[in-house]
């Protein structure tokens, strides 16, 4: 997705999708922190950067990366000063009221495209609906506010360069060198190619967002193509998303509204309130006949 207004003109649906993928983003930032637990730190945070990646470099290969993967990948990299000025001025998101935040995140364009997709996807949904236990249309919103269904742009940052940046930056270090690490996993696994991890201002990739280390986790080769591939795979992009549910205690046939368990469990998803209960109100919407 795009953060901030492209020069090129938009359409209108991507109009109306830009202030709420903007919002969603720096809601995810935000709480990425509360999302994934640290790793122990493998490289010393500030100083020289370059000393900075050849330490994790190292702590790559000795993860199982090859030392071509990861001479590649950091192959003329420099910090983004860009990220950290994005990370630095996130504190007033969360001053939305949910009404404000509703009104640009469950448009009545977003709900019927939702709807179209939920026909077009029902003999899909419904497989991984039965199998993962998590409700299609719930499934479909959260695709619907993570990137409108795969049509907004899904970061333009290269995402190694983004969290090594965020990595040496000694706030959140441990974090940030957990999720470098499984950035070069996927990698190596052969999911995607160097060239295609592009992401957001946190490192998250896809059509609905997966942070690396959630990638390697929660990511399912549901097209059985040898790949994870959750940039264009849509039975990758909504297996994997139900599996993250599902994997993280998601109770199957119970609600999933405000105060329900399940309502609690999309805490894994995004922490902040407004934006799970925008993913419910979605949800109804697109779920009514």
């Amino acid at each position: 997705m795009l953060l901030f207004p492209s020069p090129r003109r938009r359409s209108a649906s991507r109009n109306d999708a830009s202030g709420a993928l903007l919002l969603r983003h720096c809601i995810a930032a935000l709480c990425l922190s509360l999302l994934v637990a640290p790793a122990a730190r493998a490289a010393q945070c500030g100083g020289d950067f370059h000393a900075f990646i050849d330490g994790m470099s190292q702590e790559a290969v000795n993860a199982g990366v090859s030392r071509a993967i990861a001479a590649k990948a950091f192959a003329g990299i420099s910090p983004d000063k860009a990220v950290l000025a994005f990370d630095n001025r996130q504190q007033g998101v969360f001053s939305k009221s949910f009404e404000s935040y509703a009104a640009i995140a469950v448009t009545r364009r977003r709900v019927e495209r939702g709807r179209q997709l939920l026909r077009k996807h029902g003999a899909l949904l419904a497989r991984i609906e039965r199998e993962y236990g998590v409700p299609a249309p719930l499934i479909v919103a959260i695709w619907g506010l993570e990137s409108n269904y795969g049509t907004a742009d899904l970061g333009n940052l290269h995402v190694i360069r983004t969290l090594a940046t965020l990595a040496h930056d000694c706030r959140r270090t441990d974090l940030f060198q957990g999720e470098l690490l499984a950035a070069l996993q996927v990698v190596q696994r052969g999911d995607l190619s160097l060239a295609e991890m592009i992401g957001g201002y946190a490192g998250e990739m896809g059509q609905t967002q997966f942070l690396p280390s959630s990638y390697l986790k929660y990511g399912v080769d549901y097209d059985k193509d040898g790949h994870v591939n959750l940039r264009r795979s849509v039975p990758d992009v909504l297996a994997s998303t139900a599996n993250y549910l599902k994997a993280n205690g998601w109770q199957p046939g119970a609600p999933f509204g405000e105060g329900t368990a399940n309502f609690e469990v999309m805490r894994v998803w995004n922490q902040a309130l407004l934006y799970r209960k925008a993913i419910v109100l979605l949800a109804e919407k697109i779920g009514q006949r």
